[in-house]
């Protein structure tokens, strides 16, 4: 058995698998139970998943697909941004003095996740138009092969369908080796929940992340 986990960073999953697996290999000592953190989470951790499915099907093992997702779950690029700081402010990431003035300058940050699993922000600009245009050249930096990315690519949502696909159009434009579209997934509650709505995330596969 192969149990891939949501992030550490974000939720307990984890370490909550990692019991039940004790607990399983007392009772069966003679079968494999790998339980890994994907470091991912939302349609990053779908990617990851996804690309491990297609590996099953074509004939891996069980220790291949191990092997293979704790040697590549660092590459899986989970960057995002949001136009709405509200639910920043109720979640206590931001106070409400610079969620304000965020609001008033138009601030939309730019975050992605860290090498630990962790949302971390990396950047504030102003305006959609400008942070758009950034997360595809983050795109363009990290993605595996530059503009010759050749692998799949998602992007998550919450309640702005019109921004995501004016996203998928420019990724499409700039990398014209693309395993297939862009899809484009809403983003969950968990997830959401966190970000609120006006939130668009970009999951790519590329270089290994770093914190």
């Amino acid at each position: 058995m192969l149990h891939v986990t949501l992030s550490t960073g974000l939720t307990g999953t984890y370490n909550s698998a990692c019991i039940a697996r004790d607990m399983l290999a007392e009772k069966y000592p003679e079968r494999k139970l790998y339980v890994v953190d994907s470091l991912g989470a939302s349609s990053g951790y779908g990617l990851i998943m996804e690309t491990l499915a297609d590996m099953r099907d074509g004939g891996a093992t069980i220790d291949e697909l191990h092997g293979w997702v704790v040697e590549n779950r660092m590459r899986m690029h989970h960057w995002f941004f949001s136009t709405d700081l509200s639910f920043y402010v109720r979640g206590g990431r931001i106070s409400k003095a610079a969620g304000a003035i965020g609001t008033v300058l138009n601030i939309c940050p730019l975050l992605n996740m860290d090498n630990e699993g962790h949302l971390a922000p990396r950047e504030k600009q102003r305006g959609k138009r400008r942070v758009i245009k950034r997360i595809v050249e983050m795109m363009e930096q990290h993605a595996e092969n530059g503009t010759a990315y050749s692998g799949r690519c998602f992007i998550g949502h919450s309640l702005c369908m019109e921004d995501a696909q004016t996203v998928a159009e420019m990724v499409e434009s700039r990398f014209p080796q693309l395993n297939g579209k862009v899809e484009i997934f809403p983003i969950g509650a968990t997830i959401g929940s966190h970000t609120g709505p006006g939130t668009i995330a970009l999951f790519f596969w590329g270089d290994e992340r770093i914190n």
